[in-house]
């Protein structure tokens, strides 16, 4: 697995242009990684592991919306001289499912009664005053595009694609197994399908893993329309992993 790259892309990072960012700014070679085909995958700073998180939520992809806003602070970070270590951690806890998703996300771990069995107040204290019990991760750590546009986890299909197969079966893998101790909860069924293919590789541990998924747990993204009749088919289920996952 890999440590922080914060030092290979600081300058980088320290030459964005000191204004709102379009796509233009931030897709940019100085930040690109890898490519393969049509698509790109490009820097940003969320290289932060908890591994004594007691939930990891896990999306497809960083959007240009959290690469922006982890950009942004890793750029504000540097240039106040806050220790490299630190860096990928306060851009990671800014930027994670950011904006009207995380809104969403909160109210359907709220309605699952989460808080009230991890002794918080409210689910969104995860992402503030409670973010040790929190680690946010993706299948794709770095933010990944397809033909310039987010990609979504369809075209091409996650495991369909050599670079992407690489990330979701070794980097994803391997933080699954360096935070023991969560409830996994997938966001989209093509998260799910991923846990599922790392529990079928993994035939000694595989039935742990998927014992402590939230499988089939709808993506909270408003562009979901589908949203609340798939969290409710499946909230009862839910609520009894928490609880056996967490009640204790």
């Amino acid at each position: 697995m890999n440590g922080s790259r914060i030092a290979d892309y600081q300058e980088a990072i320290r030459q964005l242009p000191d204004r709102s960012w379009r796509r233009e700014d931030l897709l940019i070679p100085t930040l690109l990684m890898e490519t393969e085909n049509s698509l790109e995958l490009y820097y940003a700073p969320y290289d932060y592991i908890n591994t004594a998180a007691k939930v990891m939520i896990v999306g497809i992809t960083p959007g240009f919306t959290q690469m922006s806003l982890s950009l942004r602070q890793a750029k504000d970070d540097l240039m106040a001289g806050v220790p490299h270590a630190d860096i990928d951690r306060r851009a990671k806890a800014v930027a994670s499912f950011a904006g009207s998703m995380r809104v969403n996300l909160i109210a359907m771990l709220n309605e699952l009664q989460l808080h009230a069995l991890l002794g918080i107040d409210d689910s969104g204290e995860l992402f503030g005053g409670h973010a040790e019990l929190l680690h946010t991760t993706s299948v794709i750590r770095y933010p990944l595009f397809n033909k310039g546009d987010n990609y979504t986890g369809h075209q091409p299909k996650m495991l369909s694609s050599p670079l992407i197969r690489r990330y979701a079966l070794a980097d994803f893998a391997e933080q699954l197994s360096a935070v023991p101790d969560a409830v996994i909860i997938p966001l989209g069924k093509s998260v799910s399908d991923v846990l599922r293919r790392i529990a079928e590789d993994e035939p000694a541990g595989g039935e742990a893993l998927l014992n402590r998924c939230l499988l089939d747990f709808p993506h909270p993204s408003g562009a979901n329309g589908h949203r609340k009749k798939q969290f409710d088919a499946l909230k009862d289920r839910h609520k009894i992993i928490l609880r056996r996952w967490l009640d204790n």
